[in-house]
């Protein structure tokens, strides 16, 4: 077994076909095939199912899978740390869910230390991705939150994973609307108040699991729902149909006026509680420690 067969692995399972795969790959079909064989028998399991109508998973390939993908991610952290071209520069990464707090954070460290040459890198992603991140090591520190709904499994996601969650803030819930929505000037609003118009919730997962949602009232049956991935089409979004979002609040003045949104409070009450995660066991480098003493002047 090697790294390019798991890569190989990977390709394939997100692959509508082996001819789609190898293409992406840069390698002929068979020589695919062969290796991925090779692998199976190597292993003594069956990856993938092969049938007219093409490829799939088994259950014990989707396992392995699991196991791939933290073997490539770590692997590509060495690579990337010691065999690439900026080897020599200094280092530093955060993962965070969409926080304006944790970029300010992450600008002040750098300017802290101003290094000669660095590759310091910051992830706005989703949750799972931020968990992911931190415990492979691809980020040192993750911003992440969780209300009362998936407070029990965050925290089990953290036992799992190895991670330790140091909370910041507790913030109550808020609507965001465009600054000329019909309800924009109300100091407080509930969810029913906003059934007519559509809410734009962040897209966290392929299964859409609620649970990761760095949003309060996730699981509420919502009449009208606009998944999104990206913030800055959330806003169009918002701003073209009168929708939604929910969120904590944490609107500046001057961000609410660049954005052109509005935080209204909601009668609802289903707090977040927002804190970082570092890995269990870890040694955080002089930037990971700058970073945590910047999100510490946080604390509420």
């Amino acid at each position: 077994m090697n790294i390019n067969q798991l890569r190989y692995v990977l390709e394939v399972a997100n692959s509508s076909s082996m001819r789609e795969a190898s293409a992406r790959l840069y390698i002929s079909q068979p020589a695919l095939s062969t290796s991925i064989r090779d692998l199976e028998e190597e292993l003594g399991i069956l990856i993938f199912d092969r049938t007219n109508k093409g490829i799939s998973l088994t259950d014990e390939g989707r396992d392995f899978l699991g196991y791939a993908k933290k073997a490539v991610s770590q692997y590509e952290i060495i690579e990337d740390r010691y065999l690439s071209k900026d080897s020599g520069k200094e280092r530093f990464s955060v993962s965070t869910q969409h926080y304006n707090f944790s970029i300010k954070a992450f600008t002040r460290v750098i300017k802290q230390f101003d290094p000669d040459r660095f590759l310091f890198s910051i992830h706005e992603t989703k949750t799972k991705d931020v968990l992911d991140d931190v415990r492979t090591m691809k980020s040192e520190v993750g911003i992440v939150s969780f209300s009362g709904s998936s407070e029990a499994v965050m925290k089990k996601l953290f036992r799992d994973y190895q991670l330790e969650f140091v909370p910041l803030m507790e913030k109550d819930t808020y609507a965001y609307v465009w600054k000329d929505h019909p309800l924009a000037g109300l100091k407080e609003i509930s969810i029913e108040d906003l059934r007519a118009y559509p809410c734009v919730s962040f897209d966290q997962s392929n299964d859409g699991n609620f649970y990761l949602t760095e949003e309060a009232m996730a699981d509420y049956p919502f009449d009208k729902m606009i998944r999104s991935d990206d913030r800055a089409t959330s806003m169009e979004i918002i701003a073209e149909l009168s929708g939604y979002s929910i969120g904590s609040g944490m609107l500046s003045e001057e961000e609410a006026v660049l954005q052109g949104l509005v935080a209204i409070k909601l009668e609802e009450e289903d707090p977040l509680t927002i804190g970082y995660i570092t890995r269990k066991g870890s040694a955080l480098s002089k930037y990971g420690k700058a970073y945590v003493e910047e999100l510490l002047k946080y604390i509420q």
